[in-house]
C-alpha cells in the first residue's frame, strides 16, 4: 500500500505566489502508528533530513518515529493543545450534550490554542529548514490539526493564497476516512474520551472543516495582525522569514 493512501503529502507544486512550493523539501504527515513496515521501508528511502514532531510526549513514547537514521533531526516539539491530549477537560466539553456544535466550536477554540502553542517552537523548525535540513517532515498524530496551522502558517510564510492552503487541508480528511474504514473510530475515541461521541461530533472530531483555519486566521488577526506579525513575535524576523520563503518555493 502506498504512503499515499495515508494522510501524507509532499507540498511540493502547490502555486505560491508568482512561483510554486519546491518538491521534496517539506511533507505533512499523520504519525507513524498507521504506517506498514513497507510504508515506513519507503520513508527512509526519502533521505528525510528533519522530523518536526509536534505530538505530546506520551504520544510520542507509544509509537515513535524509530525508522529513520542518525543523519535525520528528530525535532519532539510537545505541541500538547489538542484535544487529544486535553485529557479530563475534553471529556468534559464533549459530554455535556450530542449537539454537533459542541464539537465544533471546541474544535475551533483548540485551532486557535495550537497558534499560541506554536510560538516557541518556529525558531528551531525555521531554524531546521533555513539551515538546508530538508526534506523536512511535519507530523503529528493524525496530521489534520497541529500539523494542519503549522503546515497553514509556512504556506502562508512562502506565498500560497489561503484558498490553496483550505484546499490542501481539506485533502486530510483521508485520516477520518480511513479511521472509520478500519474500524478505529470506537476504539480510538473509548481511549481519548471514556464514551463514544454523538455521530455528529465524530464527523466535527476526526474530520475537517475550512472554518476551523478560518479560527486561526481570526486568531492571528486579533493579536498580532496578520501572519508576518506573528511569525515576529515569535522570534522570525524579516529576514528570517525572507529565507524561508526562498528555502520552500520558487
Amino acid at each position: 500500500m502506498p504512503v499515499t493512501s495515508l494522510n501524507f503529502r509532499d507540498l511540493g507544486g502547490l502555486p505560491a505566489g508568482t512561483g510554486r512550493m519546491r518538491e521534496g523539501v517539506l511533507f505533512r504527515s499523520e504519525g507513524p502508528r498507521n504506517f506498514s513496515s513497507d510504508q515506513l521501508a519507503v520513508l527512509q528511502g526519502m533521505g528525510f533530513r528533519a522530523i518536526v514532531d509536534l505530538r505530546s510526549a506520551r504520544e510520542r513514547e507509544e509509537a515513535p518515529h524509530d525508522w529513520h537514521g542518525s543523519d535525520c533531526r528528530w525535532l519532539g516539539l510537545d505541541v500538547n493543545a489538542d484535544l487529544r491530549v486535553f485529557g479530563h477537560e475534553g471529556r468534559e466539553r464533549l459530554i455535556k450534550g450530542p449537539e454537533p456544535e459542541i464539537a465544533i466550536s471546541t474544535m475551533a477554540e483548540t485551532y486557535r490554542e495550537v497558534v499560541s502553542a506554536l510560538m516557541p517552537h518556529w525558531p528551531a523548525i525555521a531554524g531546521a529548514l533555513l539551515d538546508g535540513e530538508v526534506p523536512m517532515l511535519l507530523n503529528c498524530t493524525a496530521g489534520k490539526d497541529r500539523t494542519g496551522v503549522a503546515i497553514a502558517l509556512l504556506l502562508e510564510i512562502a506565498g500560497v493564497s489561503r484558498e490553496i492552503i483550505v484546499e490542501d487541508y481539506m485533502r486530510s480528511a483521508i485520516f477520518g476516512a480511513n479511521l472509520v474504514r478500519d474500524g478505529e473510530v470506537e476504539p480510538g475515541m473509548m481511549a481519548s474520551f471514556g464514551f463514544m461521541p454523538s455521530a455528529g461530533q465524530i464527523e466535527a472530531l476526526i474530520g475537517v472543516r475550512a472554518d476551523y483555519l478560518e479560527a486561526v486566521w481570526d486568531e492571528i488577526k486579533q493579536r498580532w495582525s496578520d501572519v508576518p506579525g506573528y511569525f515576529e513575535a515569535a522570534g522570525l524576523d524579516g529576514t528570517m522569514q525572507q529565507g524561508l520563503r526562498m528555502v520552500l518555493a520558487n
